[in-house]
């Protein structure tokens, strides 16, 4: 029965570091469960503390990974519609067009959705200056770069996806350690 409760943990571990990279495996998580079947099989010899720590840790990266995006498009100027943007350009392109379309889609997508941004920006200054018409003042439109957003958003991808690889290289290690030492 341990026997194949390490070969599950392996394949666990296994998908968890696939997970890090394909954006519809939850990676840490899995990663986390082949540790605790480690454990569970005899072959571990963990301390509560450390499965309390590394569970702590699954959690925080999972959290960082989800709003890094997000925060990284925001801090690098972009719109809603660039988070929005580098969320759907992951989604296909992980599924349309991997392996490329995992790192071009975030990219790619946050790109769009801020040119999108501009655009409808610029044609509500210009129908509000329209109504204006009394004001010779030309409408000030609030530009942002595309694509220095588009690498914000590219930016938090390898940076959550490298903390991910990271994390699932460490528990793999630890259950190779425990399991062949």
């Amino acid at each position: 029965m341990e026997i194949v409760l390490v070969v599950i943990a392996f394949l666990f571990l296994l998908t968890g570091f696939l997970g890090s990279v394909i954006p519809v495996l939850p990676g840490p998580p899995l990663s986390f469960i082949g540790l605790l079947l480690i454990q569970w099989s005899g072959y571990g010899d963990y301390s509560i503390a450390f499965l309390l720590i590394w569970g702590a840790v699954t959690i925080a990266i999972m959290v960082i990974d989800n709003l890094l995006p997000a925060w990284m498009t925001k801090k690098f100027g972009g719109s809603r519609k660039a988070v929005t943007g580098s969320v759907l350009g992951l989604i296909i392109g992980a599924i349309f067009f991997a392996p490329p379309g995992i790192l071009l889609g975030p990219f790619l997508g946050a790109l769009a959705g801020e040119i999108l941004n501009n655009r409808l920006l610029a044609g509500k200054e210009r129908i509000k200056a329209n109504e204006q018409t009394e004001s010779n003042e030309e409408p000030q439109v609030k530009k942002t770069n595309p694509l220095k957003i588009a690498f914000g958003a590219f930016l938090a991808f390898i940076l959550g996806t490298g903390a991910k690889l990271i994390i699932g290289s460490i528990m793999i290690y630890y259950a190779f350690t425990a399991v062949f030492k």
